[in-house]
């Protein structure tokens, strides 16, 4: 009981943090102008629209512009230009906590839907499939080389792994994907440069599926050469002091294996702090796929975030996806909770 009731303080903590960080972005979007900034982009382009067709009617240039003038006080009161934009926001920050996240001024998704819920749902399995595929290659090849690496500490393949640490850590991961691009795509010719499906894609679920996961190899491969480096490099200091420790090498002068003493002794004691990097990271890699989704070219919430900004900027969509965003980071924070208490049965909350 005592665990519940702590669980559920750490969750209430978590949507504080989850309000904060909405409000903040509504406070940013509106004490800069730029909310306003783009409304007036969205409302300058249908009237544009509006002067074509308009024009069609009203020969007179003078009641032209009239017609123009009050369409536009329309639109600007629809979209609550007419109010400050502190009396505006607070309203949206409800919306969206409600999931009522309005509608899209330009993006559609791709059965031409301008409902942000419908746009972003469209696009969340798409950035999942990338940042979970690339999340399990990189832990598994991460736990297996950090762990033998500690066992291991200055074996010249303890320097090699440290200096592709450092190095992997450096390498920006849009030039990486740019990279790749020229080398299997443009050199070899073996993978697309881009795009989720082939043109046409092809018929059939499996098919379909198969096309997808062909064209999700470079990307994928992209965040995990991006990542590996420095989290083979946090594993093996993580386990570089447990490898060390006395009951490792009483477990060694028992006589069992490597294996044994690696997976036991080594890799359990170290798994709540690995779990936690690995976790965390996954949150956090999030905002590094905004940059190989857009060279990639991949329909994802990264894709989106980029459309939703450099094109004719779309604030309500922006919003949302820094909903999903914190909340996906939330969800992690109180999955850890949970799997503090499996992992270490040290750990007792009251």
């Amino acid at each position: 009981m005592s665990l519940l009731r702590t669980l559920l303080v750490r969750g209430l903590t978590m949507l504080g943090v989850l309000l904060a960080v909405q409000i903040l972005v509504v406070v940013c979007l509106g004490a800069t102008g730029y909310s306003d900034r783009m409304l007036q982009a969205v409302i300058s382009e249908q009237l544009r629209g509006m002067r074509s067709s308009l024009a069609q009617t009203i020969r007179d240039p003078a009641r032209l512009e009239e017609a123009l003038e009050a369409h536009r006080e329309e639109l600007e009161s629809s979209y609550g230009l007419d109010r400050p934009w502190f009396a505006r926001m607070p309203g949206m920050v409800a919306r969206v906590f409600k999931l009522d996240l309005g509608e899209a001024h330009t993006l559609r998704s791709s059965d031409g839907s301008n409902r942000v819920a419908d746009i972003v749902l469209e696009r969340i399995p798409a950035t999942m499939l990338l940042l979970t595929s690339a999340m399990v290659i990189t832990a598994g090849i991460g736990i297996l080389i950090g762990v033998k690496l500690a066992t291991h500490p200055g074996s010249p393949l303890d320097r090699v792994v440290s200096g592709f640490s450092a190095v992997s850590f450096a390498l920006p991961t849009w030039w990486v994907g740019i990279l790749l691009i020229l080398i299997f795509s443009f050199r070899l010719g073996i993978l697309p440069t881009g795009g989720m499906y082939s043109v046409p894609p092809p018929d059939g679920g499996f098919a379909r599926f198969m096309d997808l996961l062909y064209h999700a190899l470079l990307p994928i491969f992209t965040l995990v050469l991006a990542s590996l480096g420095p989290y083979v490099y946090v594993i093996r200091t993580m386990t570089l002091n447990i490898a060390q420790a006395e009951h490792v090498t009483i477990a060694r002068a028992k006589g069992l294996s490597e294996r044994t003493v690696s997976g036991r002794h080594i890799l359990r004691v170290a798994a709540p702090p690995i779990v936690t990097s690995l976790i965390l990271g996954l949150a956090g890699t999030l905002g590094g796929s905004i940059l190989v989704e857009t060279v990639f070219n991949w329909r994802g919430m990264g894709r989106l975030y980029y459309e939703a900004i450099a094109g004719t900027p779309d604030e309500m969509v922006i919003v949302a996806l820094t909903f999903i965003y914190t909340l996906i980071y939330i969800l992690a924070r109180m999955v850890l909770e949970v799997l503090y208490v499996i992992l270490d049965p040290r750990v007792r909350y009251g």
